[in-house]
């Protein structure tokens, strides 16, 4: 009888940033405790295929990214009449794999926005991070802003354009940000990670064609005020109370105006980081503070990474976002700020299978019907 717990790694995904969501996902189907777990690969491809990958196919495949193998068996999730969940084949000759909870190291829109989240908590499924609410309010920067600055964290100015406004008339667009911020301004989709998207604009002529990238990945875009700052963030852990980590702080190479898409992942010198970051005892503490309350006030649940901005001149933190499914290989910064603060990137992976198991039995119990 297995007694293992039987983790699907769901990974891939439809969205700008499934190259990224392979990287993690080989990492952690490295470093899965196979003594407690038994991995479930689950992919899904750029057309939405989701696909029963091979485990050991993939792990003679050796390569820091997990492949999808596009022969695989295609699946769905479905649950029997005890309600166990399980990657259900589309073929009447395929064979079910039961699934006991869902690791999702997938990002982007339709990823981590809480589509993905939603449709695992209709599946009746435990899943490790943050729910529909917190994963949707985590992926939407204007919102996550808003509700952080209720919150009482700072946030530097920025406005929202709509693309339907901006097609209707880019010259008010780009008139309202010149009213309202100064240069150099940051230009970034409302609703993408991983920098993809976003551009440093140091003249008023270089916005319309930031704003016309901007806009191929979402109907919403943020117009930043530029601050001279360090870019730091915090990992955060739920328990109670939640843990958050020594910060980090990231340095975009020289070559770079900030730390963008091609300085995180396709240049190997594209940035250095320091951690831990080099702060003051007092600013390490308020900044870990900073960290606890948004992710309390955005209701995460799981973990998440939270960035900051510290104005090199004023010495105040701004709250920039907050990243419900940050990338997860071990040489990403969630698990290296962790592992600094003493949880290795393997019972990381244990300790987050944990809270979602528990944070899934502890809603179990709640009713579903009301008898009157």
């Amino acid at each position: 009888m297995n007694t293992k717990t039987r983790v699907a790694l769901l990974y891939g995904g439809k969205s700008g940033e499934h190259e990224v969501s392979l990287k993690s996902a080989a990492s952690v189907l490295r470093h899965l405790d196979r003594a407690r777990f038994e991995p479930v690969p689950i992919s899904i491809d750029k057309q939405g295929r989701w696909q029963l990958q091979d485990p050991r196919r993939l792990a003679e495949s050796n390569s820091e990214s997990l492949p999808i193998f596009a022969d695989a068996q295609e699946i769905r999730l479905a649950t029997d009449a005890q309600g166990a969940l399980a990657a259900a084949p589309i073929a009447a000759n395929g064979e079910a794999a039961a699934i006991d909870v869902v690791f999702p190291v997938i990002h982007g829109p339709l990823c981590e926005d809480g589509a993905m989240q939603g449709l695992l908590e209709l599946a009746g499924a435990a899943y490790v991070g943050s729910a529909v609410m917190a994963s949707a309010i985590g992926m939407h920067k204007d919102i996550a802003k808003r509700l952080a600055g209720l919150a009482g964290l700072p946030i530097a100015p920025y406005l929202v354009a709509s693309r339907r406004d901006y097609r209707r008339d880019p010259t008010a667009v780009a008139a309202a940000a010149k009213a309202a911020l100064a240069l150099p301004v940051f230009v970034k989709p409302c609703n993408m990670g991983s920098s993809v998207g976003v551009h440093k604009v140091k003249s008023w002529e270089e916005l319309g064609a930031a704003l016309d990238d901007a806009f191929a990945y979402d109907t919403k875009v943020l117009i930043e005020q530029g601050v001279d700052a360090r870019e730091i963030e915090v990992a955060v852990l739920d328990g109670d109370p939640p843990f958050a980590s020594l910060a980090s702080e990231l340095n975009a190479g020289p070559q770079h105006e900030f730390y963008s898409y091609e300085a995180k992942y396709l240049d190997a010198d594209g940035a250095t980081v320091d951690l831990p970051a080099k702060l003051e005892p007092a600013q390490m503490s308020r900044l870990q503070e900073l960290a606890i309350t948004a992710f309390t006030a955005l209701e995460c649940s799981g973990f998440a990474r939270v960035d900051f901005f510290l104005d090199r001149v004023s010495g105040e933190f701004y709250f920039n976002e907050i990243n419900t499914l940050p990338g997860f290989t071990a040489i990403s910064m969630y698990p290296k700020m962790m592992e600094a603060s003493g949880t290795p990137y393997p019972a990381l992976i244990t300790r987050l299978i944990e809270l979602a198991l528990e944070r899934h039995a502890e809603r179990a119990g709640l009713k579903t019907d009301y008898a009157g």
